[in-house]
């Protein structure tokens, strides 16, 4: 495969601030494409947008609420002034409040799908009209594998998938393909408060075939190969990386 096999292209990643974001974004840059970095944290967006530069990678930094309709549409034009039509977009950005079902209020309930679903799909509304017409796209959604406690996590990632898999549908005809990337059990932020529990921790591990943690670069690879021209005919469909954790 080339070794940059994503120059002239533009990738645009929420969540890009840390943890799986970051690693997607650096990896795409590191293949080629220029990059456009959301994030509600410009403090963090800045220090990854600096990572990629040093490297070489061409890197703009946009903050936006995903949940905020007005502020998406603001994104896209401010993403449009800088680099011209979007190619690539990785919706990754979310959250997870962990606690038992008859725990959760009604606002933390709706802040999970709001960010998680909701998000991805004003993303899609904003990005995709200027995306066709390309004979290439590439959508990536980031999904989940289901724990316990994570019950809204779980309800607005699985809804993803199906948003996924109609969108897929949808936009075959522009030659966009629509995939998901479900990461199991990795060495970030979200996960802190796991791997900070040694007993927690040594559970996740005993249940990873593999018997380790995922490392966040990984992730980024897949995302690379997603976005290939080698990787055209595969939509609609979602990629689990985890270990093993599901196949048992």
């Amino acid at each position: 495969m080339n070794s940059k096999p994503l120059v002239g292209k533009v990738a645009l990643v929420t969540g890009a601030s840390q943890g799986l974001g970051r690693a997607i974004a650096l990896a795409l840059g590191g293949a080629g494409a220029r990059l456009a970095l959301v994030s509600r944290n410009r403090q963090k967006l800045e220090a990854v947008a600096a990572e990629a530069r040093t490297a070489g990678i061409e890197a703009e930094v946009f903050v936006a609420d995903v949940t905020d309709e007005a502020a998406v549409q603001a994104l896209e034009a401010a993403v449009t002034a800088r680099f011209g039509p979007l190619q690539i977009l990785v919706n990754n950005a979310g959250i997870n409040i962990r606690k038992e079902v008859t725990q959760f209020s009604l606002a933390e309930w709706r802040q999970v799908l709001d960010t998680n679903l909701t998000g991805p799909f004003l993303m899609c509304r904003a990005f995709v009209p200027r995306m066709r017409g390309q004979g290439y796209g590439r959508i990536l959604n980031l999904s989940h594998v289901a724990l316990p406690g994570r019950a809204a996590y779980a309800a607005s990632k699985s809804g993803l998938l199906g948003f996924t898999k109609a969108l897929a549908l949808e936009l075959a005809p522009d030659k966009i393909t629509v995939n998901g990337i479900s990461p199991g059990p990795f060495a970030t932020e979200m996960n802190t408060p796991l791997l900070q529990n040694p007993e927690l921790s040594q559970f996740f591990l005993s249940r990873i075939p593999l018997g380790r943690w995922g490392q966040v670069a990984e992730v980024g690879a897949l995302a690379v190969y997603l976005c290939t021209e080698e990787a055209g005919f595969i939509t609609g469909t979602d990629f689990l990386i985890d270990g093993g954790w599901t196949a048992q």
